[in-house]
């Protein structure tokens, strides 16, 4: 097959180092990529959102498979493109994708179908919002309604921290459009937990868990990034509570979606909070989780090609999949004053360092003139696998030690509160 991945970050880099082990992958391209993709498979200088671009290369290429990466070329439509020109592509359609797209539309679809949820209210007037919030008080979380890149949550602990967030938002547009509309939440507390299925249809099938870290730095304080760090499997969550949440949260939501004539094909992910009451819905995403791809993909045990084509041909009931034992961990490595502004072309040493036992997968690098230099917020991603998170986690902190980029931080505690519960 000749697939082409669209995207070019951590995720990406994964999907396409698993993709490459599959006997049926002979070529893969990257529309853009970015500095380590280049090393397995064809960069094309196309943007993720360039539609027709991304359509005329498939076309041209005969490309075999299509998966598309990141939330803005699904909501971009690019799906339904391709299928209409008769493409197979791996993603959900556009309106489908909604359920990202859109916090208020997957709110609504929560509700139609009873999962559990924080209680919420959406507003498209400050003035309205902040009435409300006075009126709820704190702790309250506060949601840009659009596409916010994984940073549009605030979670906040006083009421100055929520007014100021709306401001941010609805006034002083921080993420554009995607804040003209906000979704004022109920604050739920627990342990977070990383959900993705592949979805075809009513077909169900979960990957393995993980958990994210969102907040930039250590103890979870700080705004929230597009994460600083995941693993897998989460053993402080019993494997109970995961089939509970499959049975509750996803399976319901992909009938959903087919009695709204959706029919839901690719990645549905579940980001979850684990109460007391069981698993209750944060966030709903259309697509695999950056960084959760990079822990989830090294525990699958098997051909990533075969099943991402089941689901675009809408046979994923006909594949089976398994899963390795193995635990995995992922640091990232993130720009100096990310996710606030940072300066880019900083040059990336040490990469070469690194045991070949672990998977380095790049998010924002680029080469100019043979030098690796940083173009992104979130530079790498490390990651291993090992018997144990222990393990895995003294691999990945080792490897850190030797690569050097001026400026660069990363979080301390990926990881230590499964390891050491309660600290």
């Amino acid at each position: 097959m000749r697939v082409l991945v669209i995207g070019g970050g951590g995720r990406e880099h994964a999907l396409i180092w698993k993709l490459k082990q599959s006997p049926q992958v002979n070529e893969i391209y990257c529309a853009p990529g970015n500095g380590g993709i280049e090393e397995l498979a064809t960069c094309v200088p196309i943007c993720d959102t360039d539609v027709e671009a991304l359509l005329n290369f498939a076309l041209e290429q005969k490309i075999d498979l299509t998966v598309v990466g990141p939330e803005a070329p699904l909501m971009a439509g690019v799906v339904d493109i391709f299928e209409e020109k008769g493409l197979c592509i791996f993603g959900p359609r556009k309106k489908a994708a909604n359920i990202e797209g859109s916090k208020r539309f997957a709110k609504q679809l929560m509700e139609k179908c009873n999962i559990p949820t924080a209680s919420y209210r959406s507003f498209t007037d400050p003035g309205e919002a902040i009435t409300h919030i006075r009126k709820q008080g704190a702790p309250i979380v506060i949601k840009a309604d659009g596409l916010a890149a994984g940073k549009g949550v605030v979670v906040a602990k006083t009421l100055d921290e929520a007014v100021h967030a709306v401001q941010k938002m609805m006034e002083e547009r921080t993420f554009g459009q995607a804040g003209a509309e906000i979704v004022v939440e109920q604050f739920l507390q627990g342990q977070e937990m990383s959900l993705m299925a592949f979805v075809d249809g009513e077909t169900v099938r979960p990957m393995v868990p993980a958990q994210d870290h969102k907040p930039v730095y250590d103890g979870d304080r700080g705004p929230n990034t597009g994460g600083m760090g995941a693993f897998s499997p989460v053993p402080q969550i019993p494997d109970n509570q995961i089939q509970v949440a499959v049975k509750t949260i996803l399976e319901p939501m992909a009938q959903m979606m087919v009695k709204e004539g959706l029919q839901y094909r690719g990645v549905l992910y579940a980001g979850l909070m684990m109460t007391d009451e069981g698993p209750h819905v944060i966030e709903f995403n259309a697509r695999f989780g950056d960084p959760e791809t990079q822990v989830v993909l090294p525990r699958l045990d098997g051909d990533l090609a075969e099943i991402l084509l089941s689901v675009a041909k809408g046979c994923l009931s006909e594949v089976d999949i398994k899963w390795k034992e193995e635990s995995s961990l992922c640091v990232i490595l993130a720009s100096e004053g990310y996710p606030g502004p940072y300066q880019k072309g900083i040059r990336i040493e040490g990469i070469s360092e690194v045991s070949e036992e672990l998977m380095i997968f790049h998010a924002g690098t680029k080469r100019e003139d043979g030098q690796l230099i940083t173009s992104g917020g979130r530079i790498l991603g490390v990651t291993s696998v090992a018997p144990n998170l222990q393990k895995a986690r003294n691999k990945v902190y080792d490897a850190l030690e030797n690569i050097s980029i001026k400026g660069a931080h990363f979080r301390k505690d990926i990881g230590r509160r499964a390891i050491h519960p309660g600290r």
